[in-house]
């Protein structure tokens, strides 16, 4: 009797499939404006999709459009390239910047006398100090003062009194010039032109101004065959665009010496000239204040 009851309950598979009206009526006259027949699958299927379609649309918004810029934790690509591309002219700047004060600082270390540096210092700031306080003298620098000090007993002063020595000013030195002829430019720091420039026959003979010791004596392809000396009171006389140097590094020259031949070398040459700098305590310094040519 139970099995053929019609009221016997269906199971939630086949209650999906069971069909509804959806009906929208006048409240006032009771006429029907519009129906829908509905199923709860059909139900299902439309709101689920619906949902799908949603998430697809939010998420292409934020992953494709302008719009993600706005959802905190997100930055603008673009941002990121253009400081990354700002980060990279920054680091070469800086190295650009470095090579140029190791180009200037050898400059002057030639000028001065000093050593090439091949790496710049650190900054103070980052540079770590060990105090010292006190050096063992070495076996080759007793030597160095044993020395030093018999060449002074054989000129007749001593220690104490080569200490005592003041630099003169340069207008106690009598200085030979370098080149006998005519004067094209002058002495101009404000267009960085630190010499003259002066104008002789070829295969003349240049001199040294003063005694002193060869500083360098080299070749750039800016001033050609290039030859410096180191004199007494820290003055340096330079000799430029040469077309071959006489003398070598090291070797001690007289006032008047023959150091060099008259050229046109170097890509900062414009002829056949000299340009003679003289320098004094690192500062360049006008040679025809103190030079007859």
């Amino acid at each position: 009797m139970a099995e053929n009851n019609p009221k016997k309950k269906k199971g939630f598979f086949h209650k999906l499939h069971d069909k509804y009206r959806l009906v929208l009526m006048n409240d006032d006259t009771f006429e029907e404006k519009l129906s829908f027949r509905l199923t709860r699958f059909n139900v299902f299927i439309f709101f689920g999709t619906v949902a799908i379609f949603l998430v697809f649309a939010t998420t292409y918004l934020i992953a494709f459009t302008p719009l993600r810029e706005y959802i905190p934790g997100y930055a603008d690509f673009n941002t990121r390239k253009v400081l990354r591309e700002l980060n990279l002219k920054a680091d070469s700047l800086q190295a650009e910047l470095r090579s140029k004060d190791l180009y200037i600082m050898n400059i002057r270390n030639i000028v001065e006398g000093r050593e090439l540096v091949y790496e710049m210092p650190e900054p103070l700031e980052e540079q770590e100090f060990v105090e010292i306080n006190e050096l063992t003298r070495s076996r080759e620098d007793s030597i160095l003062r044993a020395q030093i000090e018999s060449e002074l007993r054989i000129t007749g002063f001593s220690p104490e009194q080569v200490q005592s020595f003041e630099p003169q000013p340069m207008s106690q030195f009598f200085f030979f010039p370098p080149i006998n002829g005519i004067i094209t430019n002058h002495f101009n720091p404000a267009q960085r032109h630190f010499g003259i420039d002066i104008v002789a026959e070829e295969e003349e003979p240049i001199k040294a101004t003063l005694d002193g010791t060869v500083l360098f004596s080299t070749w750039t392809m800016a001033t050609g065959y290039t030859i410096g000396i180191q004199h007494a009171n820290n003055i340096v006389s330079v000799y430029k665009h040469n077309s071959r140097l006489l003398k070598e590094e090291g070797s001690y020259v007289k006032a008047g010496e023959v150091i060099a031949i008259i050229g046109g070398t170097g890509t900062l040459s414009t002829g056949t000239h000299l340009h003679f700098e003289l320098w004094f305590n690192g500062n360049p310094v006008n040679p025809l204040d103190y030079i007859v040519f």
